[in-house]
């Protein structure tokens, strides 16, 4: 597993962290290095990306974390620093800490039924508050946004290395749904993006697909079955009450969740 040593980090983020105390590493994705910063400033996650794929995806996060903290009132964590270096194949991001743990995390830990529950009805919840938000003027584009989409998953798939085939691909394109009424989206809506503490969501991380786009991209990549969360009817049916009703069908989630995901 990559991390960031102390020895890497640029100086100008150091300076801004005056004394490092500790740095541990969360459970990491594909995306980029992350280290969990404690200093004399405070708690921070540092992320590092390589790579112009990876690098471009960090750039774009810090532009819509900035454009949503300043346009918007939902949680999410506000940019310290962004650098980019060697010609723009490494770059970090210093952004600040959410307190709590990834709603992963806690769904694995929670065994009371009814906590658990409230958990869900929460990231339903918060769901529902995200695509409600008025969407920044600077987020929405003259091209739809599933046409965007599908050009990137054909870039991607010709680029680097997705899970998506070249049938898939041809599939998701003959196969659009029927329009629906774009929202403000996150576009990686998880169990790992969302951070929650005594059952209290703390704030939505991870936004470098956030767009103008359909909303049911979101609810479905949501419910995808993972370890102890929706597995079963119930967490989903308990996830829309909190969301505020049902806006997918079977059709929808695999079109989203099984098609177009694949390459991203």
């Amino acid at each position: 597993m990559p991390t960031i040593h102390l020895d890497e980090i640029p100086i100008e983020i150091k300076e801004y962290l005056n004394k490092i105390t500790s740095i541990r590493y969360p459970r990491q994705g594909y995306t980029s290095d992350v280290g969990l910063i404690n200093s004399e400033q405070g708690f921070f996650a540092l992320k590092r990306t390589k790579g112009e794929q990876f690098c471009s995806m960090l750039k774009r996060e810090v532009s819509i974390l900035n454009c949503l903290t300043n346009k918007t009132k939902l949680p999410v964590p506000k940019v310290k620093k962004f650098l980019e270096e060697n010609n723009d194949t490494v770059s970090w991001a210093l952004i600040e800490f959410l307190e709590g743990e990834t709603l992963r995390t806690a769904l694995l830990n929670e065994y009371s039924k009814g906590k658990r529950q409230e958990i869900i009805f929460n990231f339903g919840k918060i769901l529902s508050q995200i695509h409600s938000t008025t969407c920044p003027n600077e987020l929405i584009q003259e091209q739809p946004w599933l046409d965007q989409m599908l050009y990137k998953a054909e870039y991607n798939l010709k680029n680097y290395k997705v899970d998506g085939t070249k049938e898939l691909l041809e599939r998701v394109k003959v196969n659009k749904p029927k329009e629906y009424k774009q929202t403000l989206i996150h576009g990686d809506f998880t169990i790992d993006n969302v951070m929650i503490s005594n059952g209290v969501i703390t704030g939505v991380i991870d936004w470098s697909n956030g767009a103008y786009g359909d909303p049911r991209c979101d609810v479905s990549l949501a419910i995808r079955p993972k370890q102890n969360a929706f597995e079963n009817e119930i967490d989903k049916q308990i996830f829309f009450e909190g969301y505020g009703g049902k806006i997918i069908d079977d059709k929808d989630y695999h079109y989203f969740a099984n098609g177009l995901y694949e390459f991203f």
